[in-house]
């Protein structure tokens, strides 16, 4: 048994993507940055499908060179073949999308941290732990770095892995083309060629463009350089013709590449090209390795390059296995698959990641976003409600110990310095987004009328948003409300944000076991699909049970609920915890005023010093920490 599929060998770069579509690279005001390169992409890509996928490669000891690792690792990758390179920079391309056929792009890898990649770095343990390897082309250009390639391909062999090639021809990184031309795909080289078939007989599956077998076999008459190859490997050749699809020949070529084995295509409109190689070979593996027939390979992989050149960037486009399930079964609804809203939800739900790559169980949440109601407490000022959030902010750390499943919710207009803090501490982190008590509501004024301030927020921030609202409204709040949380989510999504909406429609008027089931239906019906629901505590199995029944019927892939508090004293909270917990869909609590509010009193008028004050918060948040895990426990139990 393999822990691996796949491994993938050679470049990892951090690629900034050109906000400005249809404008010239020069122009561009603003960028998106996401991880690349050849391997990275492909491993992604793979893992993305159910793949358990590896990658050799090396990064900078900087800034990006963690990011790619980290990245990586929510990605699903394997990173113990990523190495750091000490004195090397990680790799970086600008790239910008200028018209359908033009994609502008730059690459900065002068003496960068993957061609330092060389025989040292290639374990054999790592090599016979994965089913298959696989290279790309660029990593031939050097001494150095094919010298690691080839390395591995020889373990490869050793320990009966697969091995493929991504031809991934591009001149100027092969030094036959300028640095401004990053985006030419084919100048002629002897040189390249001569490489390429030297090395060509190590591999089972050469994939590329026609334009890549014309380098690889040396003559621009695609059946001839096909000929050519097939003369030097016996390797299933899969040659790329955009968009006519692929073709795939496992044996003597044919005189037409219409004679070759095809896949279903899938007739969608180009909106990038950049990257959509590399997820069309993430397809064509999860069916190569899986044991699928050829037609089936090339299926998935077209079905995944028609995602990846619909969609902004490389790695981010690729689908997951859910999504390239439904594309399968239902097929094209609209050319532009990045408008296909069904589509899009479960890309975007299937892909998300949490930020630091785990998806808990359980969620722990101390809730001190309060602003109002700090605000009225005697002897409060700005400076004194900023320092008491750091206070709370030391009491969930204190509780959480490093351990995973914990979380606070924090708010930039009094506790910014908090915030600021909490990020990257392993918390999970909510920020309100709604002006307290509103109703009809309103957003906070740093928002802007368009949202456009989610801009600025750091990207392991959670948008959430308080919603009072109940089914007995009148037509023209229930409109003015709709709209308000509709542009808030469509803001967090065009952001990369996800999106927390709280409910609470008993401080509107009379509740019953379907008052919540309905008015998460009006949400769903407008088109918003919320990552988490923030909902308060029900009384009965009946009310969960129908609201359950109302978010598993239009998302299954929901983050799922956490319970709020309420003010409510800590009996109250055990009981909604009890009946709560036999839910697997509620996710925990989000709580606050439980914890501090006494202490938040006290400690505004100098009642209560800092240290007492972190000691009670911490105290109480860890009791109810205690209540909710041994209600959670009793409930499995009880399942079991």
């Amino acid at each position: 048994m393999k822990s691996l599929d796949v491994i993938t060998i050679g470049r990892s770069s951090v690629d900034l993507y050109g906000l400005q579509v249809g404008g010239r690279l020069e122009d561009m005001g603003s960028f998106a940055k996401y991880i690349g390169g050849s391997p990275t992409n492909i491993a992604c890509g793979a893992a993305r499908l159910g793949l358990k996928s590896g990658l050799i490669t090396k990064v900078g000891d900087e800034h990006m060179g963690r990011f790619i690792r980290e990245q990586l690792i929510r990605e699903g990758v394997d990173v113990g073949g990523v190495a750091t390179d000490p004195d090397r920079l990680t790799a970086l391309v600008l790239l910008g999308i200028r018209d359908e056929d033009t994609f502008p792009l730059i690459f900065y890898r002068e003496n960068c941290a993957d061609m330092a990649l060389c025989e040292d770095d290639i374990q054999e343990d790592y090599i016979a732990s994965t089913r298959s390897v696989v290279v790309t082309g660029t990593h031939l250009s050097n001494p150095r770095t094919e010298a690691a390639v080839l390395k591995a391909l020889g373990l490869a062999r050793t320990h009966g892995a697969k091995t493929a090639l991504d031809i991934d021809y591009r001149p100027n990184l092969w030094g036959a083309a300028r640095h401004g031309d990053g985006e030419s795909r084919f100048v002629a080289s002897d040189q390249v060629t001569r490489k390429l078939q030297s090395t060509l007989h190590f591999f089972d599956l050469i994939v590329g463009t026609e334009e890549e077998f014309h380098i690889a076999g040396g003559t621009t008459d695609t059946i001839a350089a096909l000929r050519k190859v097939r003369s030097v490997s016996g390797a299933t050749l899969v040659c790329k013709r955009g968009a006519k699809g692929a073709v795939a020949f496992e044996n003597a070529i044919p005189n037409t590449l219409d004679e070759g084995v095809s896949g279903q295509g899938f007739p969608i409109e180009v909106f990038n090209v950049l990257g959509a190689g590399d997820g069309f070979f993430s397809g064509l593996l999860k069916g190569w390795i899986d044991g699928e027939d050829w037609p089936t390979s090339l299926k998935y992989a077209n079905a995944c390059g028609a995602f990846a050149v619909s969609r902004h960037g490389c790695t981010p486009a690729y689908p997951s296995l859910t999504e390239l399930e439904f594309f399968l079964k239902r097929g094209v609804t609209r050319p532009d698959l990045r408008n296909d809203g069904p589509a899009e939800q479960i890309h975007w739900s299937t892909n998300r990641h949490r930020n630091h790559g785990e998806d808990w169980r359980d969620y722990r949440i101390f809730a001190f976003d309060h602003r109002m109601q700090l605000e009225q407490m005697p002897g409060y000022t700005l400076k004194k409600g900023g320092a008491f959030k750091e206070l709370c902010l030391q009491a969930a750390l204190q509780i959480r110990a490093g351990r995973p499943g914990y979380g606070i919710l924090c708010d930039n207009r009094i506790g910014r310095r908090a915030l600021h803090a909490a990020s990257a501490s392993g918390l999970w982190i909510g920020r309100p987004c709604e002006w307290p008590g509103s109703r009809p509501l309103t957003l906070e004024p740093e928002l802007g009328s368009d949202c456009g301030g989610l801009g600025e927020w750091a990207r392991d921030n959670v948008v959430k948003v308080l919603c009072f609202c109940h089914p007995d409204d009148d037509d023209q709040t229930r409109a003015e409300q709709s709209a308000t949380v509709k542009r808030l989510f469509e803001a967090s999504r065009r952001n990369g944000l996800e999106f927390l909406l709280e409910i609470i429609p008993s401080k509107v008027g009379p509740v019953d076991d379907e008052t919540t089931a309905i008015l998460i239906q009006h949400f769903y019906d407008i088109g918003i699909f919320p990552d988490w629901w923030k909902l308060e505590p029900m009384k009965t199995e009946a009310a969960w049970s129908n609201t359950i029944a109302a978010i598993e019927k239009n998302d299954p892939h929901t983050r799922g609920i956490v319970v709020l508090g309420l003010d409510a004293p800590e009996a109250e909270l055990a009981a909604s915890f009890e009946v709560a917990a036999a839910f697997d869909l509620v996710r925990g609590f989000a709580v606050g005023r439980t914890i501090f509010g006494d202490v938040a009193r006290g400690w505004m008028q100098g009642e209560i010093e800092d240290t007492t004050a972190v000691a009670e918060m911490a105290r109480r948040y860890g009791r109810l920490c205690s209540i909710w895990d041994e209600a959670r426990a009793a409930a499995r139990e009880k399942a079991a």
